[in-house]
């Protein structure tokens, strides 16, 4: 993926999987929200792109629980854009593949720059549930490689960017949101198109892939809450084929 710019700069906690309690009040309310459709089904997007709502929703707590057994081996951090700013998200890889960013670029690596060792390897119920999703959105075939495991608290955002540090843009994108609510902004080709804004609950997951694929995508800043599996967070699993 791509970043751009200083608005991913945001103050968050980097250990565990949730915090402290809190008080939960709404944010702010957008006209254009899909949030009075039904929580099952798929949406169609744009050519390519569909949401599944609800679709990870039954095994929602296993994930979570596979999450938790990883972190102790590849904790969450905030990572450092080449520009030098500080991400706003704090995040994790699992799999043969894990997204970094540094000082000297964006890209996969099999090791944890941080303890050297190769990531955790990929759960079967993260790469169960990648694939089945995948083959609901009408891409059969696809084996993921590459997780990146994103962590948001109140007030984090990221802004849109372009998944693009794949060798093969034929494979889809699959993303899983856990927890908290959150905005997604899905745009077009052009940074400069306007982006559709969607709520997304625990266990909704967006599939992109074919004209689709690069499209401009990101997340709005996250309201306050507390959710029963995640606490005051919302956890994003992307699933790619990174080589």
């Amino acid at each position: 993926m791509i970043y751009n710019g200083p608005e991913n700069v945001m103050a968050m906690t980097s250990s565990g999987l949730s915090g402290s309690p809190s008080e939960p009040r709404s944010g702010p309310i957008h006209a254009d929200l899909l949030s009075s459709l039904p929580r099952t089904g798929t949406e169609p997007l744009a050519p390519g792109a569909v949401l599944l709502r609800g679709f990870a929703t039954a095994v929602a707590p296993t994930l979570l629980a596979d999450l938790e057994s990883m972190l102790a081996q590849a904790p969450f951090r905030h990572m450092v854009t080449p520009g030098g700013y500080r991400m706003s998200v704090a995040m994790t890889n699992c799999g043969a593949a894990g997204w970094i960013t540094d000082r000297s670029g964006y890209r996969y690596d099999p090791c944890d720059p941080t303890s050297g060792m190769a990531w955790p390897p990929m759960p079967a119920s993260f790469d169960q549930l990648a694939t089945s999703a995948a083959t609901q959105a009408g891409y059969p075939g696809f084996v993921t490689d590459a997780c990146l495991i994103n962590r948001y608290e109140p007030g984090a955002r990221l802004s849109l960017h372009q998944d693009r540090n794949e060798r093969d843009f034929a494979q889809p994108i699959v993303s899983v949101s856990l927890g908290l609510p959150a905005t997604f902004l899905f745009g077009g080709l052009r940074r400069s198109d306007r982006p559709r804004r969607l709520r997304l609950e625990s266990g909704d997951i967006v599939v992109w892939g074919g004209p689709s694929r690069l499209a401009f995508h990101g997340i709005d800043s996250l309201a306050e809450g507390e959710h029963p599996l995640t606490g005051r967070y919302r956890i994003n699993l992307t699933f790619r084929r990174a080589r």
